[in-house]
């Protein structure tokens, strides 16, 4: 039996919750900012369009939340891993990229960039 030492099958249960929780909190970042990006940032950035990416990173979140709230991984399964490579496409390739054409930089004086 693999797992015949109770205490490491219920330290394993930690470490997988723990990143469950994990997944949950960068998924729920990356939907938040999501919303915080104007539309047309996402147009001009050529990225899909900001309702797309909304109804994507929505989704992954409940899926997160689920997973989170269920304990276990095996419930969703794929569907986990799924939504926070989701999360991480878009916070890692397209928020950048929304950011930078969003025209709110802080490098922005009254007259200008600087």
């Amino acid at each position: 039996m693999l797992f015949s030492n109770p205490g490491a099958y219920s330290a394993l249960r930690w470490f997988f919750e723990a990143l469950a929780v994990a997944a949950l909190v960068v998924e729920a970042w990356a939907f938040i900012d999501a919303i915080r990006r104007p539309a047309p940032a996402f147009v001009a950035a050529g990225k899909q369009t900001k309702p797309l990416w909304l109804i994507i990173l929505g989704v992954a979140t409940v899926i997160g939340l689920g997973t989170a709230a269920s304990g276990s991984l095996s419930v969703i399964g794929i569907l986990s891993v799924a939504a926070f490579v989701a999360a991480a496409v878009y916070l890692t390739d397209v928020k950048p990229k929304v950011s930078g054409s969003s025209g709110g930089s802080s490098h922005q004086g009254p007259y200008g960039p600087w």
